[in-house]
């Protein structure tokens, strides 16, 4: 009798990627592992009361919405604490995916990190016993010296954002001041800009499987994937991919994207904490079926080895290497080894070809599909403004074609 794995979908209001994945999960099938067989089955998550007690029937849970509400957060830490629901994303280190802790951390273990300041709140808390505490215990600081001290032009970013909102460039002092005067009640980080860079990347990790892209966070969202091959060289490729799944172990995190900037050869991570990683169709465009294969592979993993939801961080494994007499090339090589052991890389491997090696072939069967072209225009008909929608269908049409060719190009090689 097969085992029956269900995976659950914790959702916000993407319709794309979810119907994709429910749609591989289906044509997936069951599966043969050592001498069992598998099936899997989805289900979308409602959110309700619920009794701490009850046993959820989920074996993995894919969240893309905890991070803005409390009752899913809640839940998600109840069924990883009592029930071993395996997590995605550690519920336990969300407060890291506000920026700051990450940024903490990934300075401890050496990455180069542009220098990086946290300032006051313009606006104080509404809360009453604030002003007396301020008055005792937080003293005048003089805004353009920090900014002179970090160097212009500058980036003031919200501490918790996401999406680029509240994110400023400063050239100056008088800029600087009135940025920070209209900046209300968000606690800003000023971060030195890396000026004159040559590739400005986003890497997506969904498990040990890693996608380093080129990046223009100028243009358009739906223009800022760049397809772009060899843009980087193998050894720089490989220590932003390192960078990112380092980030990922580190927190127990495994659906998450970063934004590295390269200048000079030098890999310089300026956001790597992302609860809901851009996934849409609409933006990914030509890397959107790498996206569901990986999310497909790894879910199946997770459930059929039983792999264990981590709560608890080892940091300590991290810090030593951080903090050891070695040069940055052994650290990067010491922490891409810890994070494979994490993600248990090489057993990952074994089971994506061994379980799944159907499955590069069902993914290029959907994406070829009507039913997938279906969802392709239904997505953009939600997402994109009237205006556009035709030329955003035609525009994601070409480029999963142009990812079907190249991989039955790859694959005839």
């Amino acid at each position: 009798m097969a085992k029956r794995h269900l995976i659950g979908l914790l959702l916000a209001t993407e319709e794309d990627w979810p119907a994709a994945f429910e749609a591989m999960i289906a044509r997936v099938g069951s599966i043969r592992y050592g001498s069992e067989t598998h099936e899997f089955a989805t289900e979308r998550i409602t959110n309700e009361p619920f009794d701490l007690r009850y046993s959820p029937p989920y074996s993995v849970v894919i969240d893309r919405l905890s991070w803005w509400y409390d009752l899913p957060r809640e839940w998600l830490k109840k069924v990883a604490l009592m029930n071993d629901v395996y997590l995605l994303n550690n519920p336990f280190t969300f407060q890291a995916m506000e920026k700051h802790a990450a940024y903490c951390a990934m300075m401890r273990l050496g990455l180069k990190v542009p220098p990086t300041w946290l300032i006051p709140h313009k606006l104080p808390p509404d809360n009453p016993r604030y002003v007396p505490m301020a008055e005792r215990y937080n003293p005048h600081f003089d805004l353009e010296e920090v900014g002179e001290a970090i160097g212009f032009p500058l980036f003031m970013k919200p501490f918790d954002g996401g999406m680029w909102v509240g994110v400023s460039r400063i050239t100056s002092g008088e800029e600087l001041r009135f940025a920070y005067d209209h900046s209300g009640e968000r606690l800003m980080h000023l971060q030195a800009s890396v000026e004159d860079f040559e590739v400005f990347t986003r890497t997506l990790s969904i498990g040990p499987q890693t996608k380093v892209m080129q990046y223009d966070p100028s243009a358009h969202g739906n223009y800022r994937y760049i397809l772009e091959r060899h843009f980087l060289s193998p050894e720089l490729e490989r220590e932003v991919a390192t960078i990112s799944r380092l980030v990922n172990a580190f927190f127990r995190w495994e659906f998450n994207s970063s934004e590295v900037i390269v200048k000079d050869g030098q890999a310089h991570p300026i956001d790597y904490a992302n609860a809901s990683p851009d996934i849409a169709l609409a933006s990914l465009h030509y890397y959107f079926p790498w996206a569901i294969k990986a999310l497909v592979a790894w879910c199946a993993f997770c459930a059929v080895t039983g792999r264990r939801m981590r709560i608890n961080q080892n940091t300590r494994d991290y810090f030593a290497v951080g903090d050891a007499e070695l040069s940055y090339e052994e650290k990067v090589e010491r922490y891409a080894a810890l994070a494979d052991a994490y993600f248990q890389t090489k057993e990952f491997e074994e089971f994506r070809a061994t379980a799944l090696p159907h499955l590069d072939e069902l993914m290029l069967d959907y994406i070829e599909s009507t039913e997938f072209d279906g969802v392709l225009v239904s997505s953009m008909q939600a997402e994109v403004e009237a205006e556009r929608q035709e030329e955003m269908i035609e525009r994601s049409r070409s480029s999963v074609a142009a990812w079907a060719a190249d991989e039955r190009s790859a694959a005839a090689t």
